[in-house]
């Protein structure tokens, strides 16, 4: 039996809501009456004065999230105040990636969103939650779905009307949003409004906003499944087709945390609908035509995902640098000198490659491929009903061969 003594926990977060020190248990005012330093916003502090015995330091601006300040007081009692559960969306998921959890002691207070869902009566695990604070409102696009029901953490009092203008450009104007102000304080407020008619105002910078919403025949609502219908991007004509595009998908056959580099990105599709798959998807579309470059970046926005990276430029040259991708797609270029090469070269051990050609050229190289290296090839052959005079007839689309490779 070991008689190594437990390291000794020199940092507390603990978690603070609205009600300040009369909601804090006996354990989280003992370790603030002890702490030689107290770290939080100025709102935290001034909450705790009447316990704090300590240093009191307001988190500086912009905030630092390399925690050097903390950081550099290791092994002295530290205490850092955080609102609510410091590990949902919350400074204690921030101290977690540079200081061990062994040195760590937590204690937390209920989420805003535990509290919004407590107040309103409806089921947490049932409900869609999102941060938007310090995020793009895109962001909240992917969940617009007939029924949902979605908790927003805002930024600001402005957030929940500039919600509503979206919710109502976008087809959902009948859905009922219930603006929850300071939950756990005296001054909790609980109002709501129409989308299309949300005429909300004074509404207090901490608040979280529940969304129930309700769409219109023409709502723009992001189907679940991969292959996304065309005219949900903006694109000129260079865009892997619906068809293509959720086989293409299926073969890269994504995972989460993921990154994909989608090389000739043209309108973004392959790479928007990569991150669609889950929040942790990562993407860089690497497009040389600026105007799509463009494009793909209102695309990305206008699916929700405005993470995508955009690099302009062309392949293999745009490459070089890059974070190394656990999977590459090849969509446009990939005949050009060195794309398929470097592509080839820049994937890990087990990382996937896919390609697709629609050129006898870029097919040529594949075939080669495929004959030196292996992999499975695939012809994929479309065809849609078109009218031809007073009748309907079957047109064929181009056909696409598919090359994909994983790497020994």
């Amino acid at each position: 039996m070991s008689n190594k003594q437990p390291t000794q926990k020199w940092l507390t977060i603990i978690g603070i809501g609205e009600d300040g020190v009369a909601g804090l248990g006996d354990e989280a005012k003992r370790r603030i009456a002890e702490a030689e330093f107290i770290f939080g916003g100025s709102r935290h502090l001034a909450l705790v004065a009447s316990l704090a015995k300590g240093e009191a330091r307001a988190w500086p601006a912009p905030f630092d999230t390399g925690m050097r300040d903390v950081l550099a007081l290791g092994g002295k009692k530290v205490c850092v105040l955080a609102s609510g559960d410091p590990f949902f969306h919350g400074v204690g998921v921030t101290l977690a990636r540079k200081i061990p959890s062994q040195d760590m002691h937590v204690i937390p207070a209920p989420s805003a969103f535990s509290l919004a869902a407590a107040r309103l009566g409806w089921a947490l695990q049932d409900v869609e939650t999102v941060s938007l604070h310090g995020r793009s409102l895109d962001l909240i696009r992917p969940l617009l779905h007939t029924g949902t029901r979605i908790l927003v953490l805002t930024s600001d009092g402005d957030a929940p009307a500039a919600i509503a203008r979206l919710l109502t450009e976008l087809g959902f104007g009948a859905s009922q949003l219930t603006v929850l102000e300071a939950l756990g304080g005296p001054n909790e407020k609980l109002r709501s409004a129409r989308a299309h008619a949300f005429d909300l105002e004074n509404i207090n910078p901490l608040n979280v906003l529940a969304l129930e919403i309700e769409s219109s025949p023409q709502a723009r609502i992001l189907p679940l499944t991969t292959g996304l219908a065309d005219n949900l991007f903006e694109h000129d004509g260079q865009i892997t087709k619906r068809e293509i595009r959720a086989i293409t998908l299926s073969t890269l056959a994504p995972r989460r945390g993921e990154l994909l580099w989608d090389i000739g990105a043209g309108s973004g599709s392959v790479g928007i609908e990569w991150m669609l798959a889950h929040p942790s998807m990562r993407a860089v579309a690497v497009e040389a035509d600026p105007a799509r470059a463009a494009r793909i970046r209102r695309n990305a926005a206008a699916c929700g995902v405005p993470g995508l990276v955009i690099v302009e430029g062309a392949a293999p040259q745009a490459l070089a640098g890059l974070e190394t991708p656990q999977a590459i797609f090849i969509g446009g270029g990939g005949s050009d000198a060195g794309v398929l090469e470097t592509a080839m070269d820049a994937l890990p051990a087990a990382g996937r490659l896919v390609a697709n050609a629609v050129t006898l050229e870029m097919e040529a190289l594949l075939l080669a491929r495929h004959a030196s290296l292996g992999g499975d090839l695939t012809r994929i052959a479309l065809s849609r009903a078109a009218p031809v005079g007073s009748m309907q007839a079957w047109r064929s689309a181009m056909p696409v061969t598919q090359w994909s490779w994983v790497k020994p």
